[in-house]
């Protein structure tokens, strides 16, 4: 039986991780403080005597009852705001969400000798100049623009990830996440949500440009079995590894298949293209192909749907 700690398990991929772990046999402490998370995605685990929710800011000093147990198997971050309406509305303590957040649990998985996963980011590589992009490419990021709280947080978590790596031989694992969609997710601003959520409700789908920016979508299932993989890979990892659909859309694309999956009255309108908004977004997965022996399965038009349905299921103000 193994230990666990997921931090943002409240969260969007922090609870279908919370979810895909629950069927096995570990103790689960969860850990966030519901900034961008919801703790009605817990719900479905309220009586489950092997999973405990803390709620807890990951920049403060950890809870004592954590920083008191002999060993920590498995530490999981997914502690910080994803969306760009989220993180804009909070630049400072998404910022210290990633680097004091993420020091934190460091000092805390090197004590107990854990195996720390970091969720990072596609937008470590910015507004991208290669295409796709691989996990040698440095990236094109802005470092004072809006989204660099965001962006550089990201970056300045894995450069704290792999010098706890070098220096204390901590076991590190990295995924960059490619735009991921699916159930638990919020309509805070990510581009499936909202589609979804206007056209459920008859609302105009707002596209921010011309549309023929380009993102590449991965299932939740699909990335949550790439983490797992990640995560019990007994062998050797360097560095980050992309865990993300290859199979590259224009949000225009993304835009009429969910008015063409949903009995919507919405029309598309365009508005303008948002400060340091990639142009391009396409993952390279040849290295978690390699080594972990993952690639997605579940295409976008069986994804949606089953997105579309579960928000059909909730109550959306």
């Amino acid at each position: 039986m193994e230990t666990i700690i997921i931090c943002g398990g409240t969260g969007f991929i922090g609870s279908n991780m919370v979810k895909f772990l629950s069927k096995r046999d570990n103790i689960m402490y969860i850990l966030d403080n519901n900034s961008s998370g919801n703790f009605n995605n817990m719900k479905n685990f309220v009586d489950n005597k092997k999973i405990f929710f803390i709620e807890h800011d990951i920049t403060n000093k950890l809870p004592r009852k954590i920083r008191k147990f002999k060993k920590i198997d498995k530490i999981y971050n997914f502690a910080c705001p994803a969306s760009p309406v989220g993180y804009l509305n909070i630049p400072i303590e998404t910022t210290k969400a990633s680097v004091l957040g993420v020091l934190n649990l460091l000092e805390l998985a090197r004590e107990k000798k854990s195996i720390f996963f970091q969720s990072s980011t596609s937008e470590v590589y910015g507004d991208p100049l290669m295409h796709p992009q691989n996990e040698s490419y440095w990236g094109n990021v802005n470092p004072i623009g809006v989204r660099s709280c965001y962006d550089e947080g990201k970056r300045c978590a894995e450069s704290l990830i792999f010098d706890y790596k070098r220096k204390f031989n901590l076991d590190v694992r990295v995924a960059r996440i490619f735009n991921t969609y699916g159930p638990y997710m919020n309509i805070d601003g990510r581009v499936v949500s909202n589609f979804i959520w206007q056209a459920l409700n008859d609302r105009d789908i707002t596209i921010y440009g011309d549309g023929t920016q380009t993102r590449s979508f991965c299932y939740i299932d699909d990335l949550i079995v790439g983490i797992d993989l990640l995560m019990n890979y007994e062998g050797k990892i360097e560095g980050p590894i992309n865990l993300g659909n290859p199979m590259e859309f224009m949000i225009i694309e993304l835009a009429k298949k969910v008015t063409s999956l949903v009995d919507t009255k919405s029309s598309i309108v365009n508005k303008g293209l948002p400060s340091d908004d990639p142009k391009k977004r396409k993952p390279d997965i040849s290295k978690a192909k390699s080594i972990l022996g993952w690639e997605p399965t579940i295409k976008l038009d069986e994804g949606l749907k089953k997105t579309i349905e579960y928000f059909k299921g909730i109550e959306i103000e």
